[in-house]
């Protein structure tokens, strides 16, 4: 019977144990009656209780049972003294029943005990409270009848549930780590067929139970042998005494037990931990290589373009994704293995490095088998965005080759055809890398097969190796047609910069036209002082009509070019058409202006050479000097030559032109005018010789 099941009626406090002895050693049991009535059935099952608990050394000494009556009835008391001859007639040597004062004097008459001694195996006496101490040391009496005992009925229950508890739970302890130690012991012998025991746990915490242990034993221990006033020793309670040996027994049981538990506990930690790292490499590499290998295996395109190639870049970090948790994975169970292996034992080692070598296999090779894959993606991406950044300067290219050319100068058209030089060059620089990207491609393509695992992977090389060398032919086709165009429409803009060039250098050529024109009617405006300066005025204006001749020619083979350009090109001239007229005009007005200074340069010779012969004194020629014609014919030149000065040119278009100003033709006049004077003076002296005497 366990206390924790009739916990209810232990705590009425029906009977009890005190600790204390009679002076044959005897324990005392006292049963404490109370106004109340007693339940009989709670009483014997309370005595039935703190009768179990002492030993049968103890129980053999007999008991001394204190009856308090002193609040009872006297048919209860004697009902309780009668069950106690059912209940422990054997283990009862004295029964003293506490009365009340003057009570039951009139009544004990009718039931005499000490008459009934044989038939009850026990003697039982009526006493006093104070007069108890005549068969009871004072000592071993409690407070309740006068004595120094300390009892305290909770504290020894409270004591008694953890004993009792902890008996209870260390012996069915003990029983399962026994039979977890022997199983384990039993698994050993048979290497790895192990019972089910091994797989058993107990249903209590070890730890918890020896602290519970420990804890009761060190306050049963703190319990000390105390000597009353008499000089009586006495000892703790018996239960107490037997508990303390009973719990050291279980605790020196459970160390022993629960030590070759924790022994067992960390063999089969350690081979659980090992089986579970096999279980974690074996899912990691049968995934690796099983859905992982696949997952690379089913991605073996490049991609058409970028958008392509992106797309399958983002497939690609999904499946790295769903590699990296296992990679992690893999990274545990690494630590994992390396632990094992550095406090592991002789006979694990072996194992431990295969499984780390076979992981450790898998997963590089599949990582390199990602990172190759991560590389061939980036490389296509790289090719795909060189293809379209040169198919969009090809484009542009194009574009600007189909639009037909209308520049407005030269410089213009020199600056069109500098940017259509550069655009080739940037179309040739992406050609190029276009080839060494498209190269590097193919390269990685070909060691493809080198982690294939077995499968067949000509045929989807030979798809992209297609592809990639359809886009390097096609840019290649693209850009030599383009460069066709080029060369044509270079051809074109250097025949327009020599149109341009023509045009305008036809254009200097009338405006220098015009610059001799102006210079001949604004400064060549001397007739000279004499015969010999107007013959030198006449040759350099015979040279200056040359250059001026010169120009008009270049001028006019300029304009013969920019019709043969124009016919090329099959444009109209903007310039041409205006400046010819120009040019002819210009050149007209210079012959006309030109041909007037030739005359008057002529009959200022004939003028000068005249009247130099006239005004000479040559007396050997008489005869020539005195010829009136010579006078006559200088006057007719020199009116006529003065007249001639006075009268402007007149070009074609009706418009006039004088040389020179008006006060350049004055002196001209007047020098004329003196040399006809003095002709004049010369042909009166010839007519009137006294005058010449007179005047001399």
């Amino acid at each position: 019977m366990e206390a924790s099941v009739i916990l209810p009626i232990l705590k009425k406090k029906l009977a009890f144990l005190s600790g204390g002895k009679d002076r044959r050693s005897g324990l005392i049991l006292t049963i404490p009656l109370c106004l109340e009535q007693t339940n009989m059935d709670e009483l014997s099952v309370t005595l039935d209780y703190l009768l179990s608990i002492p030993s049968e050394k103890c129980k053999a000494r007999g008991f001394t049972v204190i009856v308090d009556g002193r609040k009872s009835q006297w048919n209860v008391v004697k009902t309780v003294v009668l069950m106690l001859q059912n209940v422990v007639p054997a283990e009862v040597s004295l029964v003293c029943v506490v009365k009340p004062d003057e009570f039951w004097d009139k009544k004990v008459t009718h039931f005499c005990f000490w008459k009934e001694k044989d038939r009850l195996g026990f003697e039982v006496i009526l006493v006093s409270a104070n007069k108890l101490t005549r068969y009871i040391e004072p000592c071993q009496l409690t407070e309740d009848f006068g004595g120094s005992l300390t009892y305290d009925h909770m504290d020894w229950l409270n004591k008694r549930l953890v004993f009792e508890k902890f008996t209870k739970e260390s012996t069915s302890l003990l029983d399962e780590l026994a039979l977890i130690n022997n199983g384990s012991d039993k698994g050993n012998q048979q290497e790895k067929e192990r019972s089910v025991d091994l797989n058993f746990l107990p249903s209590v915490d070890p730890e918890t139970v020896l602290q519970t242990g420990h804890e009761l034993l060190s306050e049963l221990q703190q319990r000390r042998f105390n000597g009353s006033d008499g000089g009586v020793s006495w000892s703790p309670m018996d239960d107490e005494l037997l508990a303390q040996p009973q719990v050291m027994k279980l605790l020196d049981s459970l160390r022993e037990q629960y030590t070759r538990y924790q022994e067992v506990c960390r063999q089969r930690s350690k081979r659980t931990q090992l089986e579970e790292i096999q279980q974690k490499v074996m899912q990691v590499v049968n995934w690796l290589e099983g859905p992982g290998s696949e997952q690379l295996r089913a991605q073996w395109g490049i991609g058409d373009s970028i958008r392509a190639s992106q797309a399958l870049q983002q497939k690609h970090e999904e499946i790295e994704s769903q590699h990296s948790e296992w990679f992690a994975v893999y990274v545990e169970l690494n630590q994992q293995i390396a632990a094992l292996l550095n406090a592991g034992d002789e006979e694990d080692l072996v194992e431990l490095k295969s499984l780390q070598q076979q992981l450790s296999d898998v997963c590089y090779r599949q990582a390199s088998q990602l990172e190759f894959r991560q590389n061939l993606l980036q490389a296509a991406l790289e090719f795909h965005g060189v293809a379209q950044d040169l198919s969009q300067q090809l484009d542009g290219l194009l574009g600007m080759l189909c639009v037909d050319v209308a520049p407005a100068d030269g410089a213009s058209i020199q600056q069109t055809l500098k940017l259509l030089e550069e655009k080739l060059k940037s179309v040739d620089v992406g050609l190029q890398g276009l080839r060494e990207k498209g190269q590097g491609l193919l390269d990685q393509i070909s060691n493809q097969a080198s982690w294939a695992y077995g499968k067949d992977v000509t045929i989807e090389n030979k798809e992209n190796v297609d592809h990639i060398q359809g886009v390097m032919e096609d840019m290649q086709l693209r850009k030599q047609r383009c460069e066709d165009m080029v060369d044509v429409r270079r051809l074109k803009m250097l025949q327009m910069v020599q149109l341009f060039k023509c045009e305008e250098d036809a254009a200097q050529a009338v405006e220098w036209l015009s610059e001799l024109l102006d210079a001949l009617l604004k400064t060549h405006t001397r007739l000279g002082d004499d015969a010999q300066e107007t013959k030198v005025l006449l040759e350099k204006h015979r040279k200056f009509v040359d250059v001026a001749q010169s120009t008009y020619d270049y001028g006019r083979q300029l304009l013969q070019a920019t019709v043969v350009l124009c016919q090329s090109l099959r444009c109209t001239s903007r310039s041409s058409g205006d400046t010819l007229p120009r040019l002819n005009r210009v050149w007209k007005q210079f012959t006309i202006a030109s041909e007037e200074r030739v005359h008057r340069l002529e009959m200022a010779i004939a003028f000068h050479s005249n009247a130099e012969k006239i005004l000479q004194d040559c007396p050997e020629e008489p005869e020539a000097i005195n010829d009136e014609e010579q006078f006559d014919e200088v006057e007719a030149v020199g009116k006529s030559l003065l007249d001639r000065l006075t009268v402007p040119v007149v070009y074609p278009d009706g418009t006039e032109q004088y040389f020179g100003s008006p006060s350049d033709m004055a002196s001209t006049a007047e020098h004329i005018r003196d040399r006809m004077k003095l002709v004049s003076l010369k042909r009166q002296q010839l007519r009137h010789p006294e005058m010449m005497t007179t005047e001399s």
